[in-house]
């Protein structure tokens, strides 16, 4: 990694994404939801990929690709408050909502480490994702309040 910040901001993001899977698993377990053992393996094996191949192949794709899935993330708790208030439980709104802001933080944070390196450009025609291209339509600049925040990556 670049420096000592870049790996503290690195290590949030880390810290982050415990706290929201600690979050998320205390709600299935309210309501009874079954952990798929299948996305456990496979998010596990691309956690762990990522985070080897930036000893590999340099930075720019690791964060590149961790970017790209942060914007994707934004969009499952939103989806995920969607179906509750769906179901008329809103009292998860709140931390579903914070947890998917703080998912764009993270996309934001990864796009801009990477914003001016040459490969983006090339990047983001074959993978749709980048300056100008999102997974979700969160705006942190005109964030919404959470009453408001249902437009926030509708189908």
């Amino acid at each position: 990694m670049k420096n000592k910040e870049e790996k503290i901001a690195i290590k949030q993001i880390e810290d982050d994404e415990w706290t929201h899977r600690k979050e998320v698993l205390e709600i299935m377990q309210k309501y009874e939801i079954p952990i798929s053992k299948k996305y456990e393996l496979q998010f596990h094996i691309i956690g762990k990929t990522i985070s080897a191949s930036c000893y590999v192949i340099g930075w720019f794709m690791p964060f590149y690709f961790a970017g790209s899935l942060e914007s994707g993330n934004v969009c499952e708790y939103f989806h995920m408050k969607h179906y509750f208030n769906e179901l008329g439980i809103t009292e998860h709104d709140t931390i579903l909502y914070e947890m998917g802001i703080k998912e764009k933080e993270h996309e934001v944070y990864f796009l801009e480490q990477i914003k001016n390196h040459k490969l983006l450009k090339k990047k983001k025609k074959v993978f749709s994702w980048g300056t100008h291209k999102s997974a979700n339509n969160v705006d942190l600049d005109e964030k919404l309040p959470v009453d408001s925040s249902d437009i926030y990556c509708k189908k």
